[in-house]
């Protein structure tokens, strides 16, 4: 019985093994993974290209390698090869999807950066009207519609009612990226269409992100109505020391990133390391309180890009690793989730119509009739509404999100991810009719060569902020 005791021999022996460094990743291990990120990143890069030649997002052709890669092509026709390259043992694809963990928390981050709160407020009621109708329409919507389709897109273990404010959150999004990508081709980004739909584009994504922590906090805790408040207070907690400690805590982290470096660092270099670790360590607060970690790598960035001195110019190297790597790499792994032969089955493709038509009438419709409250005319008012349909990389963030959690299954994971493609297809030509027909601005002749490879338009410059050089494109 002594070798039980608190300090015998066998506790300090059991201590000493575990002391011990823990042992290196096996080489073969780390060949199949140096082999997946490879296929990944160079199918991203191929189809990413010939996306764009024929006019598509570069995200669809980044989807597109994790689709032909995973269970709708590759894993059919060479199943065991598949199985070898992008093993289905959590262990090793935990490996991966770490990677695309780091660069989704990342990009969301760097996204929160290029947040104008300052265009927000300068529009005012307008901008205000056109966020609520086109948030609060389609969230209402999504909300009925996911309580009225059937139980295959849930899965096993969730509840009805969070499913149901999952769809919601998801119909309710939009996507800054691929609306500044689209306004800068058609040469209005700086129009009042232009610069009205980045505002309420933007408060729709703060919204969403803030709502999809609440759903994150539900489907861990269950619906209860002293959940619910815990979770939306966790959430009102955030925010608010976010507001009081975190502007101060960056605004003394980035001035001193750039007079504090290595002999021979540039401050691009320093300011974006210290950018990396503020959003990874908001991800890592918010996740530790059963929140999402994206919602804090979002709250942190929006803090970074509200600071006096932050140069958008210095985070050039990080928002170029992030946008031009780690970003592709999570789409195409995004992608490997995605089984089409799910459509095979009539109630699952008969449930992507629904949702897709519910997305889009609702974003529709709610933009417009904001627009319209405003005194907008009709095809102002519709071209607002096409802009703000796009959802893009933020509903597929949302979708990876959703079965992560627990509360969608893999068919409706399919749907919302297909749904994420279709509306980033149809948002350039229905915006680009809208500005023809209603004869708004003349829009801008296609570019001769291919555009900058960016991940669905991230890369699109920004309007300077006031007093602010805008940040340089990534190419």
């Amino acid at each position: 019985m002594s070798s039980d005791r608190p300090g015998s021999g066998a506790e300090l022996t059991h201590l000493a093994e575990q002391a011990k460094p823990i042992a290196a990743i096996p080489p073969h291990d780390l060949l199949v993974f140096l082999l997946g990120i490879t296929a990944l990143l160079g199918g991203a890069l191929v189809l990413g290209r010939l996306a764009q030649r024929v006019g598509l997002p570069v995200i669809v052709g980044e989807l597109a390698t994790g689709i032909l890669l995973g269970p709708s092509v590759f894993a059919k026709a060479a199943p065991d090869a598949a199985h070898w390259l992008l093993p289905t043992d959590p262990d090793r694809f935990h490996l991966l999807e770490a990677v695309g963990q780091l660069g989704v928390i990342l990009f969301v981050g760097m996204t929160g950066t290029e947040m104008d709160v300052g265009a927000v407020l300068r529009r005012g009621r307008t901008a205000v009207r056109v966020s609520l109708g086109g948030l609060l329409i389609p969230l209402g919507l999504g909300v009925a519609t996911g309580l009225l389709l059937p139980s295959g897109l849930l899965s096993a273990t969730a509840d009805t009612e969070v499913f149901a404010l999952f769809l919601g959150v998801a119909m309710a999004v939009s996507a800054i990226p691929v609306i500044a990508r689209i306004l800068v081709d058609l040469n209005l980004l700086h129009h009042r269409i232009g610069q009205l739909t980045l505002a309420a584009g933007t408060v729709d994504d703060a919204v969403g992100w803030l709502l999809l922590s609440v759903v994150s906090a539900l489907a861990t805790t269950g619906v209860r109505a002293g959940d619910i408040l815990v979770s939306v207070g966790s959430v009102a907690a955030t925010v608010a020391v976010a507001i009081v400690l975190g502007r101060p805590v960056a605004e003394v982290a980035l001035s001193w990133s750039t007079r504090r470096r290595a002999t021979g660092d540039s401050p691009a270099a320093t300011v974006s390391l210290t950018c990396a670790v503020l959003i990874i360590g908001g991800a890592a607060a918010t996740q530790a309180l059963r929140l999402e970690a994206i919602f804090g790598a979002f709250v942190v960035g929006m803090v970074i890009g509200s600071r006096r001195s932050f140069d958008p110019r210095l985070v050039g190297p990080l928002r170029l690793v992030v946008t031009g790597v780690l970003a592709p790499l999570f789409f195409a792994l995004a992608g490997l989730r995605v089984d089409l032969s799910a459509l095979a089955r009539p109630t699952v493709l008969a449930a992507a119509a629904v949702v897709l038509a519910v997305a889009v009438a609702g974003k529709f419709l709610g933009a417009y009739l904001g627009a319209r409250r405003s005194r907008l005319g009709h095809w102002e008012a519709l071209a607002i509404g096409a802009g703000m349909n796009a959802r893009g990389v933020v509903e597929i963030v949302v979708a990876g999100t959703g079965l992560r959690l627990g509360v969608i299954s893999p068919a409706g994971y399919t749907v919302v991810v297909l749904v994420a493609v279709a509306t980033s297809v149809m948002a350039p030509p229905l915006l680009r009719w809208a500005v023809i027909r209603g004869a708004l601005v003349p829009a801008a002749p296609e570019p001769a060569g291919p555009r900058p490879l960016v991940p669905d338009g991230a890369g699109a410059t920004p309007a300077p902020r006031d007093g602010a050089p805008a940040p340089d494109p990534i190419v």
